[in-house]
C-alpha cells in the first residue's frame, strides 16, 4: 500500500487527525492531534504520531514505521508487522500481522462532539503474552511551520490517574493523554524526520520531534486505549473532564462512549460523500462555517458559498446552510464580503470580486428550497440588496457597474477573479477589466435581486444586452475571457479558459442560449475537458503548463494555466444538460451515457488521493495526477451537485454511487 492515499478525521471545529493509509506521515500536516485555537483558524500541530511496538515471547516487533532523512524508512520490512489491510468505516483502521500469525487492529478516530482523537489497539488469536508500547511524538508549532529540537521544550509531564499532561510551550495548548496504561517518564528526541509530500512541492522537509514519555499496556488485559486532547485547565484532567459523558478513572469505558456516540452519529449519514461532506462544517464565532479543504485552507468566502450548493443543498441539510449563510452576512462591508480569514485571528481580506456574488447564488438556492423562515429571508435579502447596491455604486479594488452595465474590476497588483494565484508581485492571471465568468454572476445576482427590486432589474436588462453585445467571439466559437482587458476599452482577452462555462451552466439562470450555448459547450468539451476536470487553459495555447509541479513559484504558474479543477465539472454538467435540453436529446440514455463517462472517474478518484474525498486539482496531462489538498470542498460538493443534477434531469435513471 503506497502512501499516496490520506484520511481525514476532522473535528468540527478547524482541526482534524490525518495521515496516510501505510502509516507513513508525509505531509508537515500529518497528525494525531491537531486543533483550532480560533476556530477553524489558529492550528497547532500538538501531537504528529506515535512510535509503537510490541513485546513478546518472539521479542519486539514494530507496528509503526517513520521515514527519515534523506529517505530511509525504518524499521526495515524484516523487524515490522506486516500491514494485512486498511480500513477507512467507520474510521480509519489498521490490521497488522505480528510473526507468530497474531494480528493486532488500530483504529483512530475523531470524537467530534469534544475534538478527542481516540486511539485504540486489540489483538486477534491466542497466544503468548504480549505488552504493547507507545511513545507520543509531539511539537506544539503551527501547522504550517516545521519543528527542530531546542532546549525550550518542556518536557515535564503532570501525571493523575489515568491522565497524564504535558505543556511544551507555554502560548500552546496542552497535550492530555488519558490512558488505561501505565507511564513511565523518559524524555527523548525523535530527529530528522521527513515528509516527502513537502519535498516535492520545494518546501523544507524535515523536523526533529519530542517524546516525553512512554506507554505500556498488556493486551491480554483487553483492547488498550490513549485518548488525546487539547488541554485548557491546569490540571491532567481537565480535558478528559471537559463534558458530562468523561470517566477519568476508566478510559477504556470513556474511549467505547466516544465510540457509540460517533458511530451513532456517522450512520446518520446514507453514504459516503455525506460522511465525507460533513467535515467541511465547522465552527465559527458564534455560528457555523465550511472550511475550504484540508490539510491547509481554512473558510474562504468564496469557497464556502460554491461548495455549501452541494454539501448543504444537495443534501438537505438546510438548517446548517441558513445558520452559515446568516453567519456571513454579519461581515458584509461596502457590498463586500471577505475571501478569508488570516490564521492569526486578524482582520478578514475583502480581495475577491466574487465572493459577494457567489454569496447571492447560495442565498437564492437556498431560499428556493422554501425553508427560510419570515426573519431569514427578509435578512438575506436585505444582505443581497447591499451587496448589489454596493457593487452598483463602486467598491474596493475598482469594483463598479460601468455605463454598459457590467461589472468592471481590478487594480495592479490584486488577484480578484477565482484565478488568484500570485507569487509576490506577479498576479500570474491577473484578468483586470470584466472577467466573463464575473459578468455571469453579476447577472445572476441582478436577476435575483430583480425579483423584489426594479432598480435591480433595469440594470440586469442593461448588463445582459452588453454581455451579449460584447463576448461572443466573431466566428462563434465561444466566448472571450475578458473584455475591457486591462480596464482598456475595446481591448479583449481570447483565451480559451473554462469561466466561459458559467454563462451556460452552473448558475440559477443561464445568460446566453441557442447555437452560442451549443458553441461554448462543445469548445470546452473539446479544449479543456479531462476525466476529472477543466483544464485551465488550453493545451493549444503556448503558455500551458500541463503538470502542477516543483516548487512554489513553479506550481502557481501552473495553477490556472493548464491545471485542471474537479469543481468545474459541475457547472459544465449543467451547462450539458441545458443544451441537451434545449435541442430534445436528454433522454435516460444520454443521462446514463454521461453519469458513466464524467462521473464514473471521480467515483474512482475516491480510492485515491484523499479517500471519500474529491482533490483540489489534477494535472492537465494525463494521466492526470492528483495534487493541491487532497480534501477540497468545492470539488466533493460539486460531485454533489452533479448527482443530484442527472438524478433530477431524467425521472427513474439511478444514481451510480
Amino acid at each position: 500500500m503506497d502512501d499516496n492515499a490520506e484520511w481525514l478525521e476532522a473535528d468540527g471545529r478547524g482541526g482534524y487527525a490525518s495521515g496516510t493509509a501505510n502509516g507513513l506521515r508525509t505531509r508537515r500536516y500529518h497528525a494525531l492531534l491537531l486543533c483550532a485555537t480560533v476556530p477553524p483558524t489558529g492550528r497547532k500541530v500538538l501531537v504528529n504520531g506515535i512510535e509503537a511496538w510490541v513485546e513478546g515471547i518472539d521479542g519486539r516487533e514494530a507496528l509503526t514505521r517513520q521515514r527519515y532523512a534523506p529517505d530511509v524508512v525504518v524499521p526495515d520490512a524484516s523487524a515490522a508487522a506486516v500491514l494485512v489491510s486498511f480500513d477507512l468505516h467507520p474510521w480509519p483502521t489498521w490490521r497488522l500481522r505480528l510473526r507468530d500469525g497474531r494480528v493486532v487492529r488500530m483504529s483512530c478516530f475523531v470524537d467530534k462532539a469534544s475534538a478527542r482523537t481516540v486511539l485504540r489497539w486489540d489483538r486477534e488469536g491466542a497466544g503468548g503474552p504480549l505488552t504493547l508500547k507507545v511513545r507520543p511524538l509531539l511539537s506544539g508549532r503551527d501547522y504550517h511551520a516545521l519543528h527542530h529540537e531546542n532546549p525550550a521544550f518542556d518536557f515535564s509531564a503532570i501525571v493523575e490517574g489515568g491522565c497524564v499532561r504535558w505543556q511544551p510551550y507555554g502560548d500552546v495548548p496542552a497535550v492530555v493523554a488519558h490512558t488505561n496504561g501505565r507511564y513511565a517518564h523518559e524524555p527523548d528526541w525523535y530527529r530528522n524526520f521527513v515528509y516527502v509530500r513537502e519535498r516535492e512541492r520545494g518546501l523544507d522537509d524535515t523536523e526533529d520531534l519530542a517524546t516525553p514519555g512512554l506507554f505500556s499496556f498488556d493486551l491480554d488485559d483487553g483492547p488498550a486505549v490513549m485518548i488525546l486532547a487539547a488541554g485548557q485547565g491546569r490540571g491532567a484532567a481537565a480535558a478528559a473532564a471537559a463534558d458530562a459523558d468523561a470517566d477519568a478513572a476508566d478510559a477504556g469505558a470513556l474511549a467505547g462512549r466516544l465510540a457509540a456516540r460517533e458511530a451513532a452519529r456517522r450512520a446518520a449519514f446514507p453514504d459516503r460523500l455525506r460522511r465525507a461532506a460533513d467535515a467541511y462544517v465547522v465552527s465559527r464565532a458564534r455560528g457555523l462555517t465550511l472550511v475550504a479543504g484540508y490539510p491547509w485552507f481554512t473558510d474562504w468566502g468564496r469557497d464556502t458559498f460554491i461548495a455549501m450548493r452541494g454539501l448543504l443543498l444537495a443534501t438537505g441539510r438546510l438548517d446548517e446552510a441558513c445558520a452559515i449563510l446568516l453567519e456571513w452576512t454579519g461581515y458584509i462591508s461596502q457590498g463586500m464580503l471577505p475571501n478569508r480569514f488570516p490564521d492569526d485571528g486578524g482582520e478578514p481580506a475583502y480581495n475577491s470580486v466574487d465572493a459577494s456574488l457567489w454569496f447571492i447564488v447560495a442565498a437564492h438556492d437556498y431560499l428556493a428550497t422554501g425553508h427560510a423562515g419570515d426573519a431569514a429571508r427578509t435578512r438575506l435579502r436585505a444582505a443581497i440588496d447591499a451587496i448589489v447596491a454596493g457593487y452598483a455604486a463602486g467598491t474596493r479594488h475598482g469594483i463598479a457597474a460601468d455605463g454598459d452595465g457590467l461589472l468592471r474590476a481590478g487594480c495592479e497588483g490584486m488577484q480578484l477573479t477565482w484565478m488568484d494565484a500570485k507569487v509576490g508581485d506577479w498576479v500570474v492571471t491577473p484578468r483586470i477589466g470584466k472577467p466573463v465568468e464575473v459578468q455571469a454572476l453579476w447577472i445572476n445576482a441582478l436577476r435575483i435581486a430583480g425579483a423584489w427590486n426594479a432598480a435591480s432589474r433595469d440594470l440586469e436588462r442593461r448588463a445582459t444586452a452588453a454581455f451579449l453585445r460584447r463576448f461572443p467571439k466573431p466566428d462563434g466559437s465561444g466566448l472571450y475571457d475578458v473584455v475591457d482587458a486591462g480596464h482598456e476599452a475595446g481591448a479583449v482577452d481570447g483565451s480559451i479558459r473554462p469561466n466561459q462555462i458559467f454563462a451556460v451552466g452552473g448558475l440559477p439562470h443561464a445568460v446566453v442560449d441557442g447555437s452560442l450555448a451549443s458553441a461554448v459547450v462543445a469548445q470546452v468539451e473539446r479544449e479543456l475537458l479531462t476525466p476529472l476536470g477543466l483544464r485551465t487553459l488550453s493545451p493549444g495555447d503556448p503558455r500551458y503548463i500541463g503538470r502542477y509541479q516543483g516548487g512554489p513559484m513553479q506550481r502557481d504558474a501552473a495553477y490556472h494555466q493548464g491545471t485542471a479543477w474537479p469543481w468545474l465539472m459541475g457547472p459544465f454538467l449543467q451547462a450539458w444538460l441545458r443544451v441537451r435540453a434545449r435541442t430534445g436529446m436528454l433522454d435516460r440514455a444520454a443521462v446514463d451515457d454521461m453519469r458513466a463517462r464524467r462521473l464514473a472517474p471521480l467515483y474512482r478518484h475516491l480510492d485515491e488521493g484523499g479517500l471519500d474525498h474529491v482533490s483540489e486539482i489534477v494535472d492537465g496531462d494525463a494521466p492526470h495526477r492528483c495534487a493541491g489538498a487532497p480534501f477540497q470542498a468545492w470539488s466533493l460538493g460539486e460531485l454533489l451537485r452533479m448527482e443530484a443534477m442527472l438524478r433530477d434531469a431524467v425521472p427513474g435513471a439511478a444514481p451510480t454511487e
